[in-house]
Formats: C-alpha cells, structure tokens, sequence
C-alpha cells in the first residue's frame, strides 16, 4: 500500500481553521497535523495520503499530503493515528467533486467512502496523481517544480525551500533591492526569454534556517539573494549546510576554466554585472 484516504467531516470535526491552514501550506509548503485512521495497521511511511471532504460542504477530493510516521496509539484514543505532511489544499467549494472522481478513478470508493486509512489499490494510484495534476491547485512557490501529489515522492528531485523563501513579501522586498539576476552566475530569466521571464527568479536564503534562534526576525534585503533555478539547486545539492554564494562562484569559475568553457557576450556582461553589485567572492 503506498496511497490511503483520510475522510474528513467538518460537521463531525472541526478543530482546525482550513483557511488559514491553507495559507499556510500556500507560504510555507506544509502543515503538520497527527490523523486518525481506524485500525489501520499497514500504513507504511511516505504514503500517498488524499484527503477526501464529507459532509454539508460537500463530498470531494480536497487535499494531499504524506504520511510521516507509523500507526501508533494515543491516550484515551480507540483509533490509531498517523502524522501527516499535508502540501496541498483546495478552497472549499473547489473540491474534485465525486462524479468526476468516479469517472476516473472508477476503482475506488470515492461514493460511499466513510473512514480514514483506506487503501487506494496500486493500480488506480496513477490515475489519481494525473486527475490531481489536471484539476488540483497548481504549484505555488516555484512553477518550475510538479504540484504535490502529482508524482510519487520517489520520482521527485526537488530543491528544499523554507518558509522565508516562500513569504511573498520577502520574496518582493529582495527583488526590489537585488534585481531578478542571479548572484552566482548572472543568469536573468527576462534577458534569455523576454517578456515571460520578467521578474521570474528564486530567492535563497543566505543563513540556514536550522541554525536560526526562535525569535528570528527576516531581514529580506540581507537574508534573502536572487538564484537561477539551477544555482539554487547547487546550493543545496548534497549538503546539509547550504553551499554560500562565494562558493558556488568559485565552483563554476573553476569548472568553467577545466572544461574550457566559452560564455556568450551576453553571459559575459551578465556574470560581471553581478560581480559588479554584489562585490567579488
């Protein structure tokens, strides 16, 4: 089993504002919440977990999430639990309603469906994730990347982004003060493509969150430095500590020099301009 369903009733239970959990998967990239799922023993970790809406509001796929932990038990509960990474919400009344469901995942019971830790058979989980990818929210952060739920966990090579990195306002003030081109190699989105690369960029936060007291108050400007997508992924690609800006400048210096690379005139202007703002390595 690698995909269950987690039946949620809001006129059963509501101890949660789905609004603002929402916005905060929207700015942070998840929500962490412990689920009941019956009796449930073999749920394994890194599940597909489709949260399915029931009730008044009306019966439908609304979220996705993975599962984190185990089965376990809890005090004063009969059911078991597991903790659940939810990554994805849609508003109410968005839901994928149960006809289109049924149409084409005809091999779950998405009609009559009344537990959580429901097993969604291997061979209908495809057809899910394709369904969830045509009707579900589409990605938030960086559209570069598939929505979750989308693919399975295994598949994916994704770049980690805090929650400072997905703040919108952050994301503003860094631009407005650093520019849309890319601090390690100069790369501008707006240069190579035009008008639909305008203002397309990521943002990088400089001081590794885990190292970050709890009182940490971001300083968009000084925090935060504008990557390509590749740069990005560089920075963080194999290593706990992300690689610093001066790093990855020295790194493809010196690969450019072994491969005896030759950079356009126009790559060569925008590495110095760069150089030129944000000072040498």
């Amino acid at each position: 089993m690698t995909a269950v369903i987690l039946a949620w009733n809001p006129d059963h239970w509501n101890d949660w504002d789905y609004e603002a959990v929402r916005k905060q998967v929207t700015e942070t990239g998840q929500f962490l919440r412990s689920w009941s799922v019956g009796g449930h023993l073999d749920i394994p970790i890194g599940a597909d977990a489709w949260l399915l809406l029931q009730g008044r509001p009306g019966r439908g796929l609304i979220g996705h999430g993975r599962v984190l932990s185990e089965p376990y038990a809890t005090e004063g509960a009969a059911s078991l639990h597991v903790d659940v990474a939810f990554d994805a919400f849609l508003p109410f009344g968005e839901q994928i309603a149960p006809e289109t469901l049924v149409d084409a995942v005809p091999g779950v019971r998405w009609e009559t469906a009344s537990g959580s830790g429901l097993p969604i058979d291997p061979s209908e989980e495809l057809r899910v994730r394709l369904l969830w990818s045509e009707l579900g929210p589409a990605p938030i952060a960086d559209p570069t990347l598939p929505a979750p739920g989308t693919y399975p966990e295994e598949a994916l090579s994704r770049v980690e982004v805090n929650r400072y990195e997905r703040n919108p306002e952050a994301r503003r003030a860094c631009l407005a003060h650093h520019g849309t081109t890319c601090a390690v190699c100069g790369f501008s989105f707006e240069i190579k493509y035009g008008e639909i690369g305008k203002d397309f960029i990521h943002v990088h936060h400089i001081v590794p969150v885990s190292q970050l007291a709890a009182d940490y108050e971001l300083d968009p400007v000084t925090d935060l430095v504008p990557l390509c997508a590749n740069c990005h992924a560089m920075a963080h690609h194999g290593v706990s500590i992300p690689r610093t800006v001066a790093e990855l400048r020295r790194i493809i210096s010196g690969a450019g020099f072994l491969a005896g690379q030759t950079l356009s005139p126009e790559e060569v202007e925008a590495q110095n301009e760069a150089r030129r703002i944000l000072g040498p390595p």
